[in-house]
């Protein structure tokens, strides 16, 4: 996710309504029922929704089925499906400033912040059409006059269910390597960003994907989200949320024994050691934990720096967290985006609080902010929390906002205590210039992500998943082409003589 700063300029034709996707057409709701999207920096209504029920959600299974069972789509030679997947990409680069301002309205994100994401969106469709060139079964080694080999077939019908901090990107990890192998997919967006992965819905049908083989459905998900993780003809899930929600999706799926992939919570700690580049480590741990508002499952929330540099690190990282501009999104000087509603605004004042009358200190931030032009927004300040303890709730749970806790260490040791003294097990950060250093504490920290002198956590062919309750599987890498795929053992026998084991 590395942000870029190019000239937008606003070029979106006013939408004001955006349908469903099923079976390659645009429907409205059976019951014809929508909803609302709001942005969240100016709390101004951006589009109406159409709102699928179950009875939508059955629609979009069938056509996810018949398109798999009977259409041709995983039947084309890997090569079409590729270039399919480019065209999408080369769809979505052409419209880069609609996408970019459309994810904009519908998340509050800045400008910059969007355009890195709707970037990533574009090289994940580029990159699976690459890798799935090279995604072939195996020859074995067999005794005798036997041979073995294996085949990689799509898995069947996938529903994909999307959040909303990263939703055209996190569409785009799902949809990308599920068609790239043969599956088709039932995507539901989070109902507050629905926008660009119905958008992105419509452009995989003008680049020539089939009817029926991406249906996009945003609803509510106690209703079709779990609609879909329960039905009998859906094969897997790939859900990218809350842990809470990630346990009720894995219970339900059992039930059918579908594949299940979960991209999860995280409370990611992020180790600065005393012989680290001072300014680097505080830049790197600046964008870890404020860049998209701190809306980031593997933000890097835990900030342990060695007793030696803490003085001078903290002064520093704070001198620069104030400087922080928020405001309006299309400037390009605005830093740090909106926050996504009322309710995650609530929520994190709630911990920063708690963490108030627990007896730590705010250095910085710690209220919601009010941003000239934008007071109808949802807007909290950066904000730096010291004095905590491991047992506090700040440092123990996910708060999912631009808060960050600080806390000294005194050697590698403890670091590594530190870092692992927690249920969540997603992103990691090291900063050091001892490269063996960086090495054996890379090596020990309970994570599925590690990022050394580096603040970036994700990038196409970089494997992303966690450790603990931060989930399993990996996204955005060659290995989550076999999380939509099974694996067929084919032996044959070409001796000359037939065989008879039993001997009767």
């Amino acid at each position: 996710m590395i942000m870029t700063q190019q000239v937008q300029e606003k070029v979106l034709v006013k939408r004001d309504f955006y349908h469903l996707i099923i079976n390659g057409e645009k429907v409205e709701s059976s019951k014809g029922e929508t909803f609302q999207t709001i942005n969240p920096a100016t709390g101004e209504v951006v589009a109406t929704v159409a709102k699928a029920s179950q009875e939508d959600a059955e629609r979009a299974v069938q056509a996810a089925r018949q398109a798999f069972d009977f259409g041709k789509w995983k039947q084309y030679p890997v090569n079409r499906r590729a270039q399919v997947l480019h065209k999408i990409a080369a769809i979505m680069r052409s419209r880069f400033n609609e996408i970019v301002e459309l994810e904009m309205l519908d998340t509050g994100k800045s400008l910059g912040t969007a355009q890195g994401q709707v970037n990533q969106a574009i090289e994940d469709f580029e990159f699976y059409a690459g890798a799935i060139v090279g995604h072939r079964g195996a020859v074995n080694n067999m005794p005798g006059q036997f041979h073995n080999y294996t085949e990689k077939e799509p898995v069947g019908v996938c529903a994909q269910i999307v959040p909303w901090n990263y939703p055209l990107m996190m569409a785009a990890w799902k949809i990308a390597p599920a068609i790239a192998v043969g599956c088709s997919v039932i995507v539901k967006p989070a109902s507050l960003t629905p926008l660009t992965a119905i958008v992105l819905g419509e452009i995989c049908l003008e680049a020539g994907v089939p009817a029926g083989v991406v249906n996009i459905i945003p609803g509510s998900g106690k209703d079709v989200g779990n609609y879909l993780v329960e039905h009998q003809q859906v094969d897997k899930v790939a859900f990218t949320g809350s842990t809470p929600v990630g346990k009720g999706i894995m219970e339900k799926a059992s039930q059918t024994l579908k594949r299940v992939t979960l991209e999860l919570g995280g409370k990611s700690p992020n180790l600065v050691f005393e012989d680290a580049d001072i300014d680097a480590a505080v830049d790197g741990s600046l964008y870890g934990i404020f860049y998209n508002s701190g809306q980031s499952c593997e933000a890097r929330s835990r900030l342990y720096v060695h007793k030696d540099i803490y003085d001078e690190f903290l002064e520093k990282f704070v001198a620069k967290t104030t400087a922080i501009k928020l405001g309006d999104p299309f400037d390009k000087a605005t830093h740090m985006g909106a926050i996504i509603d009322q309710d995650q605004l609530n929520t994190i004042d709630g911990y920063v609080k708690s963490a108030i009358a627990e007896g730590a200190t705010i250095l910085t931030g710690g209220k919601v902010a009010t941003v000239e032009g934008f007071e109808k927004g949802f807007w909290y300040e950066p904000t730096i929390i010291t004095d905590v303890t491991q047992s506090m709730k700040v440092v123990r749970e996910e708060i999912f906002g631009p808060v960050v806790v600080v806390m000294p260490f005194s050697d590698e040791k403890e670091a590594i205590r530190l870092a692992n003294d927690s249920e969540f097990g997603l992103g990691s950060a090291v900063w050091s210039k001892d490269g063996a250093r960086a090495t054996r504490v890379a090596n020990q920290i309970q994570a599925g992500i590690v990022m050394v002198n580096c603040p970036f956590s994700a990038m196409p062919g970089t494997p992303f998943g966690g450790y603990k309750q931060s989930g399993f599987g990996r996204e955005l890498c060659i290995e989550t082409l076999d999380l939509y795929t099974e694996t067929k053992s084919i032996i044959s026998y070409y001796g000359s003589r037939p065989l008879n084991p039993l001997g009767v």
